[in-house]
């Protein structure tokens, strides 16, 4: 098989270089090409085998230590210190009994709140829409680590019934479940890989066009209501999705 010119590849995107080469890296360390503990070839090396500057590998490389995964030693070289899926501890669940669960440890920030809006991007073409939602811009953290970010749409009339408690407690699918009065009949999930773009990057703490995850809910009750609309954003680094096939 031949080898993938890596150097065509980079000149194809528009994506920073070094960006491009963080993510090239990243993935060798994942999938054991350089496995935890070897030394990665030298800057020198990456440098002639890419076409790029060595300024532009130790940026790539600058990355990878910044998030942990190499150490570099002077005079000795760069080595791998654990594989991206070490921390892979963020499970989007699939059933509907998973995704009402809360996940242990984690915290809601709420980051801004406003009445009397209308979701602006319907992910599933399901239910009537409601007269105002309530809007909540909300940051779950694990361990000091943001891992979610979500806009979350309300039947307005609805949660206005709730404790302020549970806007910074429960997940969407929850607060929709918890909704007075509400019996949930139709509720569905998309997911999409994308990569991070500028303010998702600052509020995650993460990488521009680090990878993450879009996990799209809707949610309708037994009046045939949207009550629910959530566009959450997933880091991409901590997030498993397991599906059962049989």
């Amino acid at each position: 098989m031949a080898k993938p010119d890596v150097r065509a590849d980079l000149t194809r995107s528009a994506v920073s270089r070094y960006i491009q080469l963080a993510t090239l890296f990243r993935r060798r360390i994942e999938s054991g090409q350089w496995p935890v503990g070897g030394q990665i070839p030298t800057v020198d090396d990456l440098a002639a085998d890419c076409g790029v500057a060595r300024a532009t590998i130790r940026q790539a490389l600058g990355t990878l230590e910044a998030e942990g995964f190499v150490e570099r030693f002077r005079a000795k070289g760069t080595f791998v210190r654990r594989r991206p899926q070490d921390q892979l501890w963020c499970e989007v669940e699939t059933d509907w009994s998973g995704l009402l669960s809360a996940r242990e440890g984690a915290t809601i920030e709420i980051l801004s709140e406003e009445l009397g809006v209308t979701p602006p991007y319907r992910p599933h073409a399901i239910g009537e829409l409601s007269g105002s939602y309530r809007h909540l811009r909300r940051r779950h953290w694990q361990n000091g680590t943001p891992f979610l970010l979500a806009d979350v749409y309300l039947d307005e009339k609805l949660s206005k019934k709730m404790s302020p408690e549970a806007f910074t407690t429960k997940t969407a699918l929850r607060l929709a479940a918890s909704l007075p009065g509400v019996t949930i009949i139709d509720a569905r999930q998309t997911m999409t890989v994308s990569t991070a773009d500028i303010e998702t990057a600052d509020l995650l703490k993460i990488q521009l066009n680090a990878p993450v995850v879009h996990v799209n809910r809707s949610a309708v009750d037994q009046r045939g209501v949207l009550v629910l609309v959530a566009n959450g954003i997933y880091r991409g680094d901590v997030v498993r999705v397991d599906v059962k096939l049989r």
